[in-house]
């Protein structure tokens, strides 16, 4: 898996830089670009060429959870309110029946805003908890789009309680405009398989699946190193953020479905971490965040690059137990 490598600090110039968006972030041996905006997502969207224009290759979308998180808004002053919303202002169930473009809750319009802006052989991430994941599913099939996958990402530092099972899992949902025609890339996030890691199985050596031998798509529940919560001091944390993903997860979202020079759309930026990838993997990218604050520290990020290093991270594997030894012979 991937491995630790030096940050550079951020330079005072560049921090001054990001007071001013929408604030553009060249890479220029790419020839790529990274734009971040300021402000509502839902008004961003519908004002943006790209989006009319339906030329979004992959949307990740990671939104308020309706939590009542604070997301820095006691530092900051700028930040989401996440106060509860009333279900029907959140997430409203009997918007399914609703033409495109003409939903009353916060959640399905920005999804709409997404689908109408996806190319054919785009796809659409939805990074979300139990409590709305399957009036999404239900919502963005009646929209149209096809699941290729409901993924979990899973990670063993819940929030403790006592009064039910911990919460150990999030959803990652994976939409697509067209199956025919959607864009697929196994071979980037190719892993050992379990076969070959803990029991040296030879039957997968010889494999006929047309993947190289010993190897496998990865399921879809997602784990194992650098896969858990970014949280205390991970040297991945954005101080003070909440609900950071991990940089291995937009990785794997990234690199498998889209292509360099692809346009990547995260309608929540908040820390960053879906610029930083699509950045460092020669994507153009958009953002929108509706903090300041947060977008000026995303926009470091995504100069900075990632902390992991995802050279030759393809073939590792996530296997739960070591490798066991064969039986010895009566």
């Amino acid at each position: 898996m991937p491995t630790k490598t030096a940050s550079k600090p951020a330079s005072k110039t560049r921090a001054r830089s990001a007071d001013a968006f929408p604030r553009t972030i060249r890479n220029t041996p790419a020839g790529t670009k990274s734009v971040v905006h300021v402000g509502d997502c839902r008004e961003i969207l519908a004002a943006l060429p790209e989006v009319k224009r339906q030329q979004l290759d992959l949307v990740f979308a990671d939104p308020p959870f309706n939590w009542a998180r604070d997301y820095d808004r006691h530092r900051s002053g700028d930040a989401w309110d996440d106060k509860k919303l009333r279900d029907d202002e959140y997430c409203d169930r009997r918007d399914a029946d609703l033409p495109l473009g003409q939903s009353r809750s916060f959640t399905f319009q920005w999804i709409d805003l997404c689908i109408s802006g996806l190319k054919d052989t785009g796809s659409l991430w939805i990074n979300i908890p139990d409590d709305w994941a399957a009036e999404i599913v239900v919502h963005c099939k009646a929209r149209g789009l096809s699941m290729v996958n409901w993924c979990v990402w899973h990670f063993r530092f819940g929030q403790n309680t006592t009064s039910r099972f911990i919460n150990s899992k999030v959803h990652a949902l994976y939409f697509c405009k067209d199956p025919r025609k959607r864009t697929w890339n196994p071979d980037p996030i190719l892993e050992t398989s379990d076969r070959r890691a803990i029991y040296g199985d030879p039957r997968t050596e010889s494999k006929q699946d047309g993947m190289p031998p010993g190897l496998r798509v990865p399921m879809d529940v997602w784990y194992g190193p650098y896969w858990g919560r970014v949280q205390g001091n991970n040297k991945e944390r954005r101080n003070k953020h909440d609900n950071q993903l991990p940089e291995v997860y937009l990785h794997r979202v990234i690199a498998a479905t889209s292509n360099p020079g692809d346009l990547v759309l995260d309608p929540f930026l908040g820390s960053g971490t879906t610029g930083v990838i699509a950045h460092h993997l020669g994507r153009n990218f958009i953002g929108t965040e509706f903090s300041k604050a947060n977008a000026t520290t995303a926009c470091e990020r995504i100069e900075r690059g990632p902390v992991r290093d995802f050279d030759g991270v393809r073939g590792e594997s996530t296997a739960i137990h070591p490798r066991r030894r064969a039986p010895k012979a009566d």
